[in-house]
């Protein structure tokens, strides 16, 4: 799936926060970011465990400077891009 299909509203910072966060979901398990599909699970899927997706939240605000609160439910890929998309700002 291309990386323009993720997100309905794809503006050139939004496709660059994609980017940014599909590198940093791709680095903790070393899968390349063109494997990563949206709808992929981040445990079935892709074997990431709770602590690898804490790791990755923790990145993910460490980087775009937000919060992720622990009741948003962060199940795929998909579900990751959106919330960093909708609550990051362009740089």
């Amino acid at each position: 799936m291309s990386f323009n299909l993720m997100i309905s509203s794809t503006t050139p910072a939004s496709k660059s926060i994609q980017q940014q966060v599909l590198r940093i979901i791709s680095k903790r398990k070393s899968i390349k970011p063109q494997r990563l599909r949206i709808g992929s699970n981040l445990s079935r899927e892709l074997g990431f465990d709770t602590v690898d997706v804490v790791d990755i939240i923790i990145e993910l605000e460490r980087s775009f400077h937000i919060t992720i609160p622990d009741e948003v439910p962060l199940a795929t890929v998909g579900d990751l891009v959106s919330y960093v998309v909708s609550h990051a700002r362009a740089a």
